[in-house]
């Protein structure tokens, strides 16, 4: 039995994980994708690239890289943690790795993973096109299975209730959408 103070809950612990699994499938640490494991970490990089550095796990294992000079100076121009640190990460991972079963972080009991439109953060239906995310969620935080706005046609184009066939407010096209923004 694991007698050690929980200092966090599992689920938000899991919605961070995802989130920097998701650097390294698809944001500034796609290089350390190569060791073909079940990696997620976070590139960074100081004002005037200065120092640059890559902090990565795996369930077994973490991994931190620094990139920098004892006195500091720039590293040159687009020298970030995602061109220099990472790349170092990644070698050491796959020697790390190599023997090690391909493991995925453990999904806690109550998490929702919803697939969702990468930009808007709106829930996805099966076959809908565009580049699309799964995402982690705690119980009732996911974005609801349809949406409807007061006012808009709903998605089989009809009316509100109460409006003639084909009622189309003024302001139909410039709807505020809630969603990631982009959060990563």
């Amino acid at each position: 039995m694991d007698r050690r103070e929980q200092v966090l809950d599992p689920m938000t612990a899991y919605q961070i994980t995802s989130m920097m699994e998701y650097v390294v499938q698809a944001g500034t640490a796609t290089v350390v994708k190569e060791v073909g494991k079940p990696i997620a970490g976070k590139t960074g990089t100081t004002n005037d690239e200065k120092d640059a550095w890559f902090i990565g796990f795996s369930p077994d294992l973490v991994v931190g890289i620094y990139v920098g000079f004892d006195k500091p100076r720039n590293l040159g121009r687009g020298m970030t943690g995602g061109h220099l640190a990472a790349p170092i990460a990644k070698d050491f991972l796959k020697l790390a790795l190599a023997d090690k079963p391909a493991v995925p972080f453990k999904v806690p009991a109550g998490i929702k993973l919803v697939r969702v439109d990468a930009k808007s953060g709106m829930r996805v239906g099966p076959g809908e096109g565009g580049r699309t995310i799964l995402e982690a969620f705690k119980p009732g935080t996911a974005p609801p299975d349809n949406y409807s706005v007061i006012g808009v046609a709903d998605m089989d184009g009809r009316a509100p209730q109460g409006y003639p066939q084909g009622y189309q407010p003024d302001n139909a096209g410039n709807i505020m959408r809630p969603g990631t923004g982009g959060l990563y």
